[in-house]
């Protein structure tokens, strides 16, 4: 019995903890515009993901007023850690957007200093600020300063391949009381385009005492160990690959404890997950948004299925909730099946 309970906390240790806050385990749902709303966390969350972040809010207070940002700033009652991201460069502004998003339920409050939009970058924000250490430093200090919760910053490597100053931001990001840095494996430059390179985050790691998530391009189980191994990195960070397929987290984790891969999900399972994420997001959004904003993730599902793109196309016309789940029914029980 003590041997055992020994072997827990073992593990226990391996998983990767942010200020109080233990995670369930090491593969966290990256935060992206437009797709990581609460339906999509908490499917996320259910299909084993350790953390899950929220898309960014803007630290500009005029856009809190939105129907968009209103949505994506209440995170009171969510499932797991409420991790909540919150872009800009103003210090000032970014120390109250961080106070209003604690005030809102963050648990954790996240920087974005790596989105490489340009609507996003010309106001210098995202990864425009990797060319401004001095900029970066006086927004951290002040975000860490506002709240009294831990404070994590997602980056990239540098602004183009010539310059890539990760080791610098990392450091300073240590020094200004940041407890954990994702690294996505891209310079601002190279947008998504090309292979992630690890070697940056490697050196990240080696360089720093706080935690370092990898991010980008871990699409496969096989490619989730890989990227451990060779980064050392503390956990993993998953976007792009968890479009369409949110249970990639469980078989990442099943890999990672079994070494072996958990056989594909059967259809019917495939149909009940899409069918409740599509009804989740008629309620989130409501009649009208809802069915819009459904289409893209049901693209993102059905993108291997080669008979579906003549559905696609007829779904894609189709603006009613009701008729969104009918068809869905009809195209698993008729045509992928």
């Amino acid at each position: 019995m003590r041997k055992m309970r020994a072997l827990a906390d073992a593990n226990c240790e391996d998983i990767l903890r942010i200020g109080n806050y233990q995670l369930k385990n090491n593969l966290i749902v990256a935060p992206m515009a437009g797709v990581t709303d609460r339906p999509f966390r908490e499917l996320c969350l259910k299909y084993g993901a350790g953390m899950a972040v929220s898309e960014m809010m803007s630290s500009n207070p005029k856009l809190w007023k939105t129907a968009k940002s209103k949505q994506r700033m209440v995170h009171e009652g969510e499932s797991g850690i409420r991790s909540v991201q919150i872009a800009g460069s103003d210090p000032t502004l970014m120390a109250e957007a961080a106070q209003f998003s604690v005030e809102n339920g963050a648990q954790i409050v996240d920087i974005n200093m790596g989105c490489p939009a340009k609507k996003v970058n010309k106001k210098l924000a995202g990864s425009a600020l990797l060319k401004h250490p001095d900029i970066i430093e006086d927004i951290l200090k002040a975000v860490v300063e506002a709240v009294d919760v831990p404070v994590t910053l997602k980056t990239r490597t540098g602004w183009d391949t010539e310059n890539k100053n990760c080791v610098q931001i990392a450091k300073l990001a240590q020094d200004c009381g940041i407890q954990a840095l994702a690294l996505h494996g891209r310079t601002k430059a190279c947008m998504y385009k090309g292979e992630a390179e690890y070697d940056s985050i490697r050196a990240v790691k080696r360089a720093v005492d706080i935690p370092v998530i990898a991010n980008g391009d871990i699409d496969s189980p096989k490619k989730a160990k890989q990227v451990l191994e060779y980064t050392g990195a503390d956990a993993l960070m998953i976007g792009r690959p968890a479009q369409g397929r949110p249970w990639i987290f469980k078989q990442i984790q099943h890999y990672l404890e079994n070494g072996t891969e958990m056989p594909e999900l059967p259809v019917e399972e495939v149909k009940g997950i899409l069918l409740g994420h599509v009804d989740a997001l008629h309620n989130f959004y409501g009649e009208y948004l809802g069915p819009r904003i459904a289409r893209k993730h049901v693209g993102w599902y059905l993108k291997e299925h080669g008979q579906a793109s003549d559905f696609r196309r007829t779904f894609n016309a189709i603006e009613a909730a009701p008729q969104q789940i009918e068809a869905l029914e009809s195209y698993f029980d008729n045509v992928a099946s």
